[in-house]
Formats: structure tokens, C-alpha cells, sequence
């Protein structure tokens, strides 16, 4: 994807939530970016593949094609912009299908929103076009997120299990222990690399492990 019509300062919200749409897009403003607003994602692909923007804020679910299938459609992977993925909740299989599929981060619809300006500031003002994202797709995990190296062995398989969407039934039945153990070491775990929940651990080790 060439990097010639990219808006520095423009953000594209696609969300099918009226509400949710007016909200973002005034505090956005107010922070001094260009908002433009796609209520389904055909209309989206459209724009972006014309004029790639400073970054993209993706709803999940929405009718017709859902986030994730406009993250394979645009092929985000290689997109000239960073793509948030949105949820109203903290779904771990989407945050780390999103991930896999592109997007730079999975962000969660409650999240104080002078978090989230700050997060998608600091990652529009960090972006360099194109990138080669790492999506982990079944392949070891990444050594480069901050805290990997206070993990005990057994704790990175664990951590393979949890980025690839295991429930803690999968993982105890995959490495051979007891559920109760695998749920010991996922407080352990969130507690060594900071993360206040799992879709913050999913974000933690996926988007910090990208070149």
C-alpha cells in the first residue's frame, strides 16, 4: 500500500452505533484530528482504499460484513494506517483473532476515553507505513514484550495456550495439568506482565511483539 493520499491528522470510525460514533468523533475533534465517520464497512473499504487516514477505529460487530472480515478484505497486515479493533466487551477470541488479522491493538468500548485519545495518539505519532505486523499466527511467541523474561517455562506455555484462545479446560487438557493450576498460572502470569485483564494480556504480548 503506498503511503501517497494518507491523512496525518484524519481518523476513520466505522460503527454502525450512532451513539458511540458521535462520542468518538467529539473527542477526537476536540484533540485537533479530522473525524470521518462510516456507519458499515463497505462504505469504509471504499474511502480507505482511495485515502488511507492518520488511523482506523473498527467496530467488531456490526450487520453485514463484521470487523473482522474487513480486516481480511483490506488486508491489514499491509495497510498504510494502524486499525483498532473496538468491542463493547472484553471477548478474548475476537482480541486475538483481530490481532492475528491486523489490527495494531484491541481496544474495549468502556475504556476511559482520555486512555484510549492517548493510546491512539501515541500510536498515530509512532506509525511508520507500510508494516510487516507479526499476527502469531501459531507460531511461537514473540521474545520482545516487556516482562517475557519473568516467566517461568511452564508460564510461556501457558501463555501459548491463552494467545491462541484456549479456554482453561483446552490448556489443562493440552499440557497435561489440572485446570486449577492453569488458572494459577494466569494470575501469575497477568500479574509479571502488568495486565489488568486478559484482553490486556492478549494486547500486551501480540501488539508488543510486532517488527
Amino acid at each position: 500500500m503506498s503511503l501517497i493520499g494518507v491523512c496525518n491528522s484524519e481518523i476513520f470510525i466505522v460503527d454502525d452505533d450512532a451513539a458511540v460514533c458521535n462520542s468518538l468523533s467529539m473527542i477526537f475533534t476536540l484533540e485537533g484530528y479530522r473525524v470521518t465517520i462510516f456507519a458499515d464497512g463497505a462504505s469504509f473499504l471504499a474511502a480507505a482504499r482511495i485515502r488511507p487516514p492518520a488511523c482506523v477505529l473498527l467496530d467488531v460487530h456490526m450487520p453485514g460484513k463484521s470487523g473482522l472480515d474487513i480486516l481480511k478484505e483490506l488486508d491489514a497486515r499491509n495497510y498504510a494506517a494502524p486499525i483498532f479493533i473496538m468491542s463493547g466487551r472484553g471477548d478474548i477470541p475476537t482480541a486475538v483473532e483481530a490481532i492475528k488479522g491486523g489490527a495494531i491493538d484491541f481496544i474495549e468500548k468502556r475504556r476511559d476515553l482520555d486512555a484510549m485519545v492517548a493510546h491512539v495518539r501515541e500510536t498515530i505519532d509512532g506509525w511508520t507505513a507500510p508494516r510487516r505486523h507479526n499476527g502469531n499466527g501459531g507460531e511461537p511467541l514473540p521474545r520482545s514484550f516487556s516482562g517475557c523474561d519473568r516467566l517461568t517455562p511452564r508460564e510461556h506455555d501457558v501463555l501459548n495456550q491463552i494467545t491462541a484462545a484456549a479456554s482453561n479446560k483446552e490448556t489443562a487438557r493440552a499440557l497435561g495439568i489440572s485446570r486449577r493450576t492453569v488458572e494459577v498460572h494466569r494470575v501469575h502470569i497477568m500479574q509479571k506482565l502488568g495486565a489488568k485483564n486478559t484482553a490486556d494480556l492478549v494486547r500486551i504480548v501480540l501488539s508488543k511483539g510486532r517488527t
